[in-house]
């Protein structure tokens, strides 16, 4: 479970990403104009030290774009290219938010939910002792392959950019290794089919057929 907390964020998340977007190789959309978030979905870090959050967002009127990223209280050692912004939370302090790519805590839990259908993790705020849960903004559909989940050393591949290296979509994926297994971040998700290795679709209101967020290759 993901514990929330309301609080000021400066810059917001958004902000961050209009900023960050544009320089990344597999962006579309308007360069300089607002974020705008379409629905987000998050992984439960099993030390509850790291918050994982993947947002969907377009900029301006430009394609649903998929951004997982990971905030931290410090900063990320080695991981300064894969470093998105700070963020001065008014709860938790400073938080430092990476591309989840780059970051070591997520490949594993993409991993769950791609081959074992893991799910997303249920977001609750504490009110008055008492637990309120906040509805999810989209639902998620992971594979039961069956197969060991990966272990191992975890690391962030290169963008491949085009439909014949990405696999079954095309506008770009960001590829993560767990282990032998590697998983395929889509980038610009649009509705496709789930590979026989393993993959994970959502929907959201008004995104009736499943897209594909990412898949094992």
């Amino acid at each position: 479970m993901a514990l929330l907390h309301r609080a000021e964020l400066r810059p917001s998340k958004l902000e961050l990403l209009a900023s960050w977007l544009p320089g990344r190789q597999w962006f579309a959309g308007e360069a300089g104009a607002p974020v705008s978030r379409v629905a987000a979905y998050r992984f439960d870090d099993p030390a509850g030290e790291v918050g994982v959050e993947t947002l969907l967002v377009r900029a301006g009127d430009g394609p649903v774009l998929q951004a997982p990223l990971t905030y931290r209280a410090a900063p990320l050692a080695g991981a300064d290219e894969h470093l998105v912004g700070v963020i001065e939370h008014s709860v938790l302090g400073r938080r430092w938010a990476y591309d989840a790519c780059g970051d070591s805590v997520y490949p594993p839990l993409l991993a769950a939910a791609v081959l074992a259908d893991a799910g997303q993790a249920e977001e609750y705020f504490e009110v008055d002792g008492k637990r309120e849960v906040r509805p999810a903004s989209m639902t998620l559909t992971g594979s039961r392959t069956g197969r060991p989940l990966p272990v191992g050393p975890v690391s962030a591949g290169p963008v491949l950019p085009g439909p014949g290296s990405a696999g079954p979509v095309g506008g770009g994926v960001t590829v993560v290794r767990v282990g032998e297994v590697e998983l395929a971040v889509v980038r610009r998700p649009v509705p496709a089919d789930v590979p026989a290795a393993g993959g994970l679709a959502g929907t959201w209101p008004g995104q009736d057929a499943p897209v594909l967020l990412a898949y094992a290759r």
